[in-house]
């Protein structure tokens, strides 16, 4: 009671009130947010049930469900399975090495996953359909379960552990009955998010001939510009999302994983594979060589066939240029944007700050061609001076990935001690002045990672970049898709090396962060 008591007194302490411009922003920001689901709704009403109808059932929308459903349906399982194992055996084990495959398990994040295919067909020119698809998902995505899933093997009591042994459990039965259920939490987690991921996926597919809902409203968007048809398609998609978030949040249900008193500070015991330890080794580098060897070696491949002459392509440094101008100012303005949100949800807490938190986040679950389409329609129709500019890109940027700075503010805020900007207006200083010269020191290790991690959403963002940019906008992830439309493989690869080399640090300093807070 103590630890909630003193949240309590903290926000009483500080002001009992929030600022009216803090609320007011956090309250502009969720309305925009509420745009893309509105413009779904919406639309479905204006185009009139019959119509809709006509568009929804027919046989071309049940092969796109038969094949985006299979694929959630095998890739998340399969995802699910890899990012286990690859966590427990850099966690939970004694194979030598382990601490360096920790870190390259991570990377796939760095590669976007319309790269990867395209390394996959430059070495498989016959790769198409679902299984190619899963192969390429998979290896793409499992980090989104390893990441969770390696920071909570690191946070479990050993005691538990250690009790089902003494009663007679055998390593497995310890594995499956004790360590898999306190897993449940980030497992369902980065399930959900692959399974989004799949869903929003438009590139990766695209290269391999494999129709999605996506993949099919791109193409329906560039030959009806933004017809019914392509519209319809949005809102099946939506409802598949609404499925997988309504479906994790029952699967989480309302057990609770946290032991009760602080205890004393362990190591777990590692276990030793034995014999087994080739077996490991096989799956951690055959793993990594999957997802990243394969890729890696493709771009190489491609610039060697190039030469010196693809990197002296005028276009080159432009779409550097713009790849970081819109990644730091879409950085900076998610983060700014994010903070009142953030702010009262851990300084007010109330219904008013969960349920504008709980918008951003269906918001940002929403397939990123859905957002675009939505901010194009949009602009055209009631603020058409918006339409193709770069503030309706940066603006498309904010809603897709506004929660990837709100965790990590709200994080960052919620370790602050309130007591230290008090005893700094109890000094002189205005309220703003002691915020600024004390609580932003603390939280501007979380501001950083929040932002990076929205710049690395940026760098490597696709659909919604192709729909909205700006004539004349050339953008790595345009660039290398425009190439490889081209069939220009080699032309492609420097784009692709350079993405990887802009995604690298921010996702070193990803799994640092999910380090550090496993240690908290």
């Amino acid at each position: 009671m103590t630890g909630l008591a003193g949240r309590t007194d903290a926000a009483v302490r500080v002001g009992k009130r929030p600022s009216p411009f803090i609320v007011a922003a956090a309250i502009t920001v969720s309305l925009l947010g509420l745009l893309p689901l509105g413009y779904v709704v919406v639309t479905g009403f204006l185009t009139g049930w019959p119509a809709l109808s006509a568009l929804v059932f027919r046989p071309r929308v049940g092969e796109l469900l038969v094949n985006t459903i299979g694929l959630v349906v095998i890739t998340v399982p399969l995802t699910t399975a890899i990012g286990v194992a690859a966590a427990w055996l850099v966690g939970r084990t004694s194979l030598p090495g382990r601490r360096v495959f920790a870190v390259l398990l991570a990377t796939p994040l760095a590669v976007p996953a319309f790269v990867n295919s395209y390394g996959w067909v430059s070495a498989i020119p016959s790769l198409n359909g679902l299984w190619s698809g899963v192969l390429i998902a998979t290896l793409s995505y499992f980090p989104l379960v390893y990441l969770p899933c390696a920071a909570a093997l690191r946070r479990l009591d050993p005691t538990v552990e250690e009790a089902a042994e003494s009663l007679g459990s055998s390593a497995w039965g310890v594995f499956f009955r004790v360590i898999l259920p306190q897993l449940r939490l980030p497992i369902l987690g980065g399930a959900l998010l692959v399974g989004l991921h799949l869903l929003s996926e438009y590139g990766a597919f695209a290269m391999i001939r494999f129709d999605t809902f996506t993949t099919a409203i791109v193409e329906q968007y560039r030959s009806t510009f933004n017809g019914p048809a392509a519209n319809a398609l949005a809102g099946v998609l939506v409802l598949l999302c609404l499925f997988l978030l309504i479906g994790e949040s029952g699967a989480r249900g309302r057990a609770r994983y946290a032991r009760i008193g602080s205890g004393v500070a362990r190591v777990t015991p590692r276990r030793s594979l034995g014999a087994f330890s080739p077996v490991g080794y096989l799956f951690l580098g055959g793993l990594f060589a999957l997802a990243i060897g394969v890729p890696f070696w493709s771009v190489i491949r491609w610039l060697a066939q190039g030469g010196a002459a693809v990197w002296t392509e005028p276009v080159l440094a432009q779409a550097l240029l713009q790849t970081v101008g819109y990644g730091l100012a879409g950085a900076a303005v998610t983060c700014l944007l994010a903070f009142p949100i953030a702010f009262l949800a851990v300084r007010y807490p109330s219904r008013l700050s969960r349920g504008l938190e709980s918008v951003n986040y269906l918001t940002s679950s929403l397939p990123g061609i859905v957002t675009a389409l939505a901010l194009v329609t949009i602009s055209i129709r009631f603020v058409q001076p918006l339409y193709q500019t770069t503030t309706l890109v940066i603006v498309t940027y904010l809603l897709m990935f506004l929660p990837r700075a709100l965790v990590n503010l709200r994080a960052g805020l919620a370790q602050v001690p309130v007591g230290l900007e008090e005893a700094a207006r109890s000094l002189g200083r205005r309220p703003v002045a002691a915020f600024l010269h004390v609580t932003t020191r603390f939280f501007a290790p979380s501001a950083l990672a929040a932002g990076a991690l929205v710049f690395l959403g940026i760098v490597t963002e696709l659909t919604a970049t192709l729909l909205l940019a700006p004539n004349g906008t050339r953008t790595l992830a345009i660039q290398f898709w425009s190439k490889v439309n081209d069939i220009n493989y080699v032309g492609a690869a420097p784009y692709a090396l350079l993405m990887i080399v802009l995604s690298l640090p921010v996702t070193y300093l990803l799994f640092a962060r999910s380090r550090l807070t496993s240690m908290q």
